[in-house]
């Protein structure tokens, strides 16, 4: 009997993914490809390439010790047609099959590639998550606005993380007012955990390297976990070493320290190494076992049952034009600087740094450095958004582009946020020790050394009265920036515009 092709894709490397819970192990064959249209649709990091395929080379060799009749195509396979689609059809071909059941990617680009794809391919819902596409259009429905913290109640409610019978565990859905100090000063020390690359991961890193060596970023030194054990040992590591300071510190920039107290297993539970939920328990666990603070308990497990759930809810709710919007008009290019070009602006500069070299920044460097300022400069969010969905090791898009598009650059018009993250150089000033580094002056508002944050700031928010002088959060902002001498203000106006000026015409600002 011929059985059906199971496709598993390079981000649902777990047995518990749905296509494979649906296979029959004694005729079903699992379909896995490294393809050459995944991994070039944008210019993704090299480490973020080796991490899948590694990852992926690591899942298939399980699959088989576990009986699975595995088809596997490695990009350098000379017989590889470089698509998913392709290698469906072609495996096919080989065997006969005529049915393919695959997990919904999280991408509608491939979800439409396989619609129009001729073969009878039956898409089933990806149940990694806490809240299902019904759950959360029935939770959106007939609201006003759609706010991340009212889902993340209901969710919490759901799971039973950190509750008290009906009650929030503290007293309180959200700690977040706990989470914001600034570094201390005397430093810290990382708390990453590293994986030394075995064969098969070498393997890897030379083929990536060969092949996407131009690409932003390298991809060694590597040292991401690169199966389910490895993974596991990472969170707990976590667990132990770096979550008790996690939320105090969460927020917190240093121009040394890449990592500080964060986890880094966003990447492992979006290929499908981590279930969100194992983390989520060994987080309470910790808690409730007296070894972590609830607010960083509570910080942790909001990122994951909250921010998580609530950005794929989005990206499928919206749909498939969801990353096209720009409600704000913005279309300026994305300027070199976010590849790696000299800038004299040291939050930008080490960030993206950092970017280049570990294919990671954590959420305030995304959302209020280089968001930030992308999004006071005006640039292209479309733009903006293949950018982060390139550079990023965790970065798929069904939660890079709600992030991006609605969080951090507000093209969606207020779908996810109530109004702009933007600010001044005061902010990364207070959760940064950039701006000791920086050759321009935080404190200067005008002039020569002014901080561009400064200048922009007030520009972007001159240039969208009409949208926010009505935000009731925006509205101090508007009377502060009226309180201004006229004077002060055309000046502000004038070297803001100046300033974008230089940067359009290539000079290093």
């Amino acid at each position: 009997m011929v059985g059906r092709l199971i496709l598993v894709l390079g981000d649902q490397l777990t047995e518990r993914v749905v296509a494979l819970r649906e296979a029959d192990r004694r005729t079903d064959i699992v379909v896995m490809a490294e393809v050459a249209d995944e991994a070039g649709y944008v210019p993704h990091h090299p480490k973020k390439i080796a991490l899948i395929f590694a990852s992926m080379r690591k899942f298939a060799a399980r699959l088989r010790d576990e009986g699975w009749d595995v088809r596997y195509t490695a990009l350098d396979d000379p017989d590889s047609s470089g698509s998913v689609v392709g290698e469906l059809l072609r495996r096919a071909e080989e065997t006969g099959a005529t049915e393919v059941i695959a997990t919904e990617p999280g991408e509608w680009r491939l979800i439409e590639a396989l619609n129009d794809a001729p073969l009878k391919i039956t898409q089933l819902e990806d149940d990694r998550f806490v809240a299902s596409h019904k759950e959360f259009d029935d939770w959106a429905r007939d609201r006003k606005a759609l706010r991340m913290e009212y889902f993340y109640r209901e969710m919490r409610r759901k799971t039973g993380f950190l509750m008290e019978d009906d009650d929030p565990a503290g007293g309180k859905w959200n700690f977040d007012h706990d989470n914001r100090k600034p570094a201390p000063g005397d430093g810290i020390a990382t708390q990453l955990m590293r994986f030394t690359p075995d064969e098969t991961v070498e393997e890897v890193l030379d083929l990536v390297e060969a092949r996407f060596g131009d690409n932003f970023g390298q991809v060694r030194p590597f040292h991401f976990a690169t199966d389910q054990g490895e993974a596991r040992r990472a969170l707990t590591h976590f667990v132990q070493h770096a979550l008790p300071k996690f939320g105090d510190f969460q927020d917190a920039m240093l121009d040394e320290e890449h990592f500080l107290y964060h986890a880094l297993i966003s990447g492992y539970v979006n290929l499908g190494l981590l279930d969100p939920i194992e983390v989520c328990e060994a987080v309470e666990q910790a808690w409730r076992d007296g070894h972590a603070p609830i607010n960083a308990a509570e910080g942790f497990i909001r990122q994951i049952i909250g921010w998580r759930d609530f950005m794929r809810g989005i990206y499928f709710h919206e749909g498939p034009d969801y990353t096209r919007r720009n409600v704000l008009g913005h279309h300026r290019d994305l300027p070199p600087l976010f590849w790696g070009a000299e800038t004299k602006m040291r939050c930008v500069g080490r960030t993206v740094e950092q970017t280049r070299d570990d294919a990671y920044a954590h959420h305030i460097q995304r959302l209020m450095v280089t968001g930030n300022f992308a999004l006071l400069a005006g640039i292209d969010p479309w733009q903006v958004h293949e950018w982060y969905l390139s550079v990023y090791w965790d970065a798929y898009e069904w939660v890079e582009a709600p992030n991006v598009i609605g969080m951090s650059q507000f093209a969606d018009g207020g779908v996810i946020a109530s109004k702009p993250y933007v600010s001044s150089g005061n902010y990364i000033a207070k959760m940064s020790d950039y701006c000791g580094h920086c050759a321009y002056k935080v404190k200067d508002k005008t002039g020569p050394d002014a901080c561009p944050f400064n200048l922009l700031f007030w520009y972007f928010m001159d240039r969208h009265r009409d949208r926010f002088e009505g935000n009731p959060r925006m509205a101090q902002m508007y009377r502060t920036f009226d309180r201004m001498d006229s004077d002060r203000r055309e000046t502000v106006l004038r070297e803001a515009a100046r300033f974008l000026d230089r940067m359009d015409a290539g000079e290093v600002v």
